[in-house]
């Protein structure tokens, strides 16, 4: 499985060659390099490449027309527990709507900080007690993920120009299915040390942005609304909760530093159930009971900052 894995890394870097120069052969074709370092206030931190494609496609004439454009993003990422590498294309064929699409492929390995176990790859399942377990080796599997989606979007400064016009709203929805291939029907798995809840199928991602935008050193203020939510069926998800809509609230300040470099801080709260038992932390998340007279809570998540330079 470790061959397969590296070698379909390989085969994926290859592709990204490929069209890198093919793309680079096209009039018009605006490319863009970016690294990303993004750290938060938990033990985390990604270091990415992405190489950005802007290319010119039935423009017309009138202001909804005339920037349209295919978008396409090759990314390369790394984590203390995952390496992955990723493909996105969006098509704007007006203004204020756009489709999306996109990729994933990769792999992971658990590392131990202390006391505590940060898994990065793995099944997460209940041991004789009842407490949750993971079952993964370094590289054991691939990680994958699928998705098309639609943006809607609006800006304030399109109706009424100006600098300091620029309300902005965006919408994004999208459909994706994921699995880990070392994951049999039904098994939950471990991402990136989440909660380990992830079970191969289809699920659904959306959110909602409201922000402005400034010709400034600050140049984002936004609100951010996520949503997660299963597609798939669990017999008796209903029990734990499996059903509810996970939800993740972001305010969000942009900087620009120069043309090259900015930084993006998110300040993040996110639900999530509450339980019956007392040690509900301990157990495997299906043997959990969840309140039905009071679901859900509202608790801090973390402080993320994103440092972005283009060249």
């Amino acid at each position: 499985m470790k061959t397969i894995v590296f070698l379909l890394m390989s085969l994926l870097i290859v592709q990204m060659l490929i069209a890198d120069e093919q793309l680079n052969d096209k009039k018009d074709t605006i490319a863009v390099n970016e690294l990303l370092v993004q750290a938060t206030t938990l033990p985390e931190i990604k270091l990415g490449y992405t190489r950005r494609y802007v290319i010119p496609f039935l423009q017309g004439e009138t202001p909804m027309t005339k920037d349209n454009n295919i978008g396409l993003a090759l990314s390369a990422e790394v984590s203390p527990i995952s390496l992955n590498g990723i493909a996105e294309t969006i098509w704007t064929p007006i203004a204020f709507f756009q489709f999306a699409a996109g990729c994933r492929i990769g792999s992971g390995w658990n590392i131990t900080l202390g006391e505590n176990t940060i898994y990065g790859i793995g099944i997460n399942r209940p041991d004789k007690t009842g407490k949750a377990e993971n079952s993964g080796s370094p590289f054991d599997g691939l990680l994958w993920k699928v998705q098309t989606g639609a943006v809607l979007q609006a800006d304030l400064a399109a109706i009424v120009p100006g600098n300091w016009n620029h309300v902005v709203v965006r919408s994004y929805h999208e459909i994706n299915l994921k699995g880990y291939t070392r994951a049999a029907a039904g098994e939950s798995w471990y991402f990136e040390a989440d909660d380990g809840e992830n079970i191969n199928g289809f699920n659904y991602y959306g959110n909602f942005l409201i922000g402005y935008q400034m010709p400034i050193l600050l140049n984002i203020a936004a609100l951010l609304a996520e949503m997660d939510l299963y597609l798939y069926d669990t017999p008796n998800r209903s029990n734990w909760g499996d059903e509810k809509i996970r939800w993740t609230f972001s305010a969000i300040f942009g900087f620009t530093f120069t043309e090259r470099l900015g930084m993006n801080v998110l300040t993040q709260f996110r639900t999530k159930r509450n339980y019956l038992e007392s040690n509900w932390k301990d157990l495997y998340y299906r043997n959990r009971t969840i309140d039905k007279s009071d679901l859900l809570r509202l608790e801090f998540y973390r402080v993320a900052a994103a440092l972005t330079y283009k060249f």
